[in-house]
């Protein structure tokens, strides 16, 4: 058996989400049904995450193991001819057999996009805000992200995760455009609607109705009902995976 990595992209639209569903389309589904249909086994895909109904992923990093002596390039192509139109496979390559898409990522990167004036073209991409941010607030509490390791306040509760634990080492607002901003998070592992929680809870900053001392305090508290709402899913893309290139790996990643 050989083990390949895949880097692939897909508008999450039209799935409830990355892990296969028993009464719903999914991306580790149809990725699965394509990649059994070509390679004539069945094949199970894993993934570097398990990005949430709706959520998007401009960069998402798969592993397989197939028996067959693969043409990369040409099962790339073949591929992105049997996918949907809002799925894309940009390379397969081969890796070291203890190489795992979840559990050999050293980073992940998400961004939340938000735009504060009514557009036509931002709707199924992009959270419209219709009330005022102090995104300078928001940026001082989010660089309290970086001092915590137990983020069960932001966690989904019940779920089948050993830690809460994650080590975050980006968490800044940006503006993109006018009226246009961008939240991007970098962490070693994210907890289940971890990056949804932690926005909703920032825009409470934003909003004036938590100071930064408060927005800590929901983080000590481990609950997650201290915790703001979750924001809306269609705003939310992963952009990168990261791992390190060593010998592990029979060949770099770009």
């Amino acid at each position: 058996m050989s083990r390949y990595f895949m880097q692939l992209s897909y508008d999450g639209t039209a799935y409830h989400g990355w892990q296969v569903q028993p009464n719903g389309e999914s991306i580790q589904g149809t990725l699965q049904r394509a990649l059994s249909t070509l390679l004539r086994e069945d094949t199970e895909v894993v993934g570097a995450g398990r990005t949430d109904a709706g959520v998007h992923a401009s960069m998402m990093v798969a592993h397989f193991d197939t028996p067959v002596d693969l043409d990369a390039d040409q099962l790339v192509y073949k591929l992105n001819k049997f996918l949907p139109r809002d799925m894309a496979v940009q390379r397969l390559w081969p890796v070291a057999d203890d190489m795992h898409a979840r559990f050999s990522a050293t980073s992940r990167t998400y961004h939340y996009y938000i735009h504060t004036r009514k557009s036509p073209f931002l709707r199924h991409y992009s959270w419209l805000v219709t009330f005022p941010l102090d995104f300078d607030k928001m940026n001082e509490a989010a660089s309290h992200l970086l001092r915590y390791e137990d983020f069960t306040s932001f966690s989904k509760v019940n779920t089948d995760t050993k830690t809460n634990f994650c080590h975050v080492t980006k968490a800044v607002w940006e503006r993109t455009d006018s009226g246009q901003w961008r939240f991007t998070i970098s962490a070693n592992r994210f907890l289940r609607n971890m990056v949804r929680a932690i926005v909703g809870t920032l825009v409470e900053v934003g909003r004036g109705r938590m100071s930064v001392e408060e927005f800590c305090q929901v983080i000590e508290r481990k609950d997650r009902c201290s915790a703001g709402e979750s924001v809306p899913g269609n705003a939310l893309f992963l952009t990168d995976v990261s791992y390190d290139l060593d010998e592990s790996t029979k060949e770099d990643r770009p």
